[in-house]
């Protein structure tokens, strides 16, 4: 079908389960701020130490973890359960399987992973792997709350009255089934006792790094790429009442994409260890990548042929386009910098950090914010927001932020790679590892403050929300209803 099919305001199919999305909605505008305030913290814990405030629990080896794993498995985790829920009851008309008790332990239970898991970056218990994995037993929930999870997916596609099964679904589904795949493969782990916290990791040396990668660069792959791909292929059409431009090139987008993303892990391990045939397979996987990803972005952008204008006068749909356009730049970027020679100076810099954080804050923040300026009205039926105009200074604010955290980071980072790589005449390093910190520093601040900008703009989104469903005028007909459109074949 060409654009998500949905039931009108008089045909009798089930009620919604609409509570529970609203949960999540509240839950990702929470978590989102609080991911983002840690994030500008520990920015300027890197610029000025003394933020770290002489205490373990407040210091940057335990905020890193903490600000990373909240923006995305709380904060987009949220948001991926919101648009998911919503999008596969209307594509599908039905209403979630397991009804609203089971759709709720999920929200409560993944609520508890995340406080879990929180609590335990903090004090410290963690495996002590790349990503500071929380512990066995938060892994072990974790694993059931994604198992009913699948299962509710699942059970709505099939009970689907809509004989197509829309294409944002494809990615909800593709995201759901390999993140759970990645997580159990990842963290198998030897208890020590089941009355403590301590474990032995499964994997070792070489075996544990090509493990870690592989689900590290998958993360990226199905939880930040494929899962808001299907929030893409759903709002963007939604927002301006337009067909997905190319439905032919949605599907092969998707087969492409799930494809060669699992294969492109070992290009994070260029120079080390691994075997040269795994390095050179994760590059020439990454490479191609660019095919897929950018078959995707001009899917969604050419989604606006014929409502170009809108983007002058709805701030939700802008921030949605930009959001793609974003999308592009970093799976240009990635791809680049997975080949060897580029590696071997981006590698370990900053240059990835800002490479992360264009994908992180243009992609799935701005995605994710559209997403929820565009359910929010709908889930409590409302006419329109309270504010567009405040929309506007949320996306000018929040883009500011990103150029100026990005541009940093590409200059510090460079500069860094640079440095470390130039040699004297006598064959001696040039210059010592303290002088590229002191000649990063500015850009440290300038990245705080792009930080801080982002901040800023969140929260000026969450007053809007607020006054949108405590202020906002009531809708004389449900605006999540519109008339049906029929499927294309």
């Amino acid at each position: 079908m060409a654009v998500p099919h949905e039931d009108t305001a008089s045909s009798r199919e089930p009620v919604y389960d609409e509570d529970v999305i609203k949960l999540f909605v509240i839950a990702t505008a929470f978590w989102g701020v609080a991911a983002l305030l840690v994030g500008v913290i520990i920015a300027l814990q890197l610029a000025y130490p003394i933020f770290n405030l002489g205490l373990e629990w407040t210091s940057f080896g335990r905020l890193r973890p903490l600000h990373t794993s909240a923006a995305i498995f709380a904060f987009g985790g949220n948001a991926l359960f919101a648009s998911s829920f919503y999008c596969v009851q209307r594509t599908s008309r039905a209403a979630l399987f397991g009804g609203p008790d089971l759709a709720r332990f999920v929200f409560w239970g993944y609520q508890a992973f995340i406080v879990m898991a929180a609590t335990g970056y903090l004090l410290g218990i963690t495996q002590s792997k790349e990503y500071a994995e929380p512990e066995w037993y938060v892994d072990l929930w974790l694993t059931i709350v994604w198992v009913v999870y699948l299962v509710i997916f699942v059970g709505t596609l099939v009970r689907r009255k809509e004989p197509h099964i829309y294409v944002a679904n494809w990615f909800f589904l593709a995201f759901i089934v390999t993140i759970a795949m990645l997580h159990v493969v990842n963290n198998l782990a030897l208890p020590v006792s089941f009355l403590g916290t301590k474990s032995y990791i499964v994997y070792a040396g070489v075996q544990d790094a090509l493990t870690q990668w592989w689900y590290g660069h998958n993360a990226v792959g199905f939880f930040l790429t494929a899962g808001f791909l299907g929030m893409m292929y759903y709002f963007i059409p939604k927002q301006a009442e337009r067909p997905v431009y190319s439905y032919r090139l949605s599907i092969v987008h998707f087969w492409s994409l799930i494809f060669l993303y699992i294969w492109a892990g070992p290009h994070h391990l260029h120079y080390t260890a691994l075997p040269d045939w795994a390095q050179t397979l994760g590059m020439t996987f990454s490479i191609m990548l660019w095919m897929p990803s950018w078959g995707g972005m001009i899917n969604g952008i050419m989604t606006l042929s014929g409502a170009w204008d809108k983007l002058r006068t709805d701030p939700v749909l802008r921030m949605l386009v930009v959001s793609v356009a974003f999308y592009g730049m970093s799976t240009f970027e990635g791809p680049l910098m997975s080949i060897r020679a580029v590696n071997s100076l981006s590698h370990y810099t900053d240059w990835t950090i800002g490479h992360v954080h264009s994908g992180a804050l243009g992609w799935v923040g701005f995605v994710s914010f559209g997403a929820i300026y565009c359910l929010v009205p709908w889930l409590w039926n409302k006419k329109q927001l309270y504010s567009l105009k405040l929309v506007n200074w949320h996306f000018w604010i929040a883009t500011i932020g990103i150029v100026l955290y990005i541009t940093s980071m590409w200059v510090s980072g460079i500069m860094q790679g640079l440095m470390w790589r130039a040699y004297t005449s006598l064959g001696f390093l040039e210059y010592s590892f303290i002088e590229t910190v002191e000649a990063m520093h500015p850009f440290y601040i300038i990245r705080a403050i792009g930080g801080l900008l982002f901040v800023i703009g969140a929260l000026i989104m969450v007053y809007n929300l607020w006054m949108t469903v405590r202020h906002g005028e009531y809708a004389e007909e449900e605006v999540g209803h519109p008339t049906a459109v029929q499927p294309a074949e």
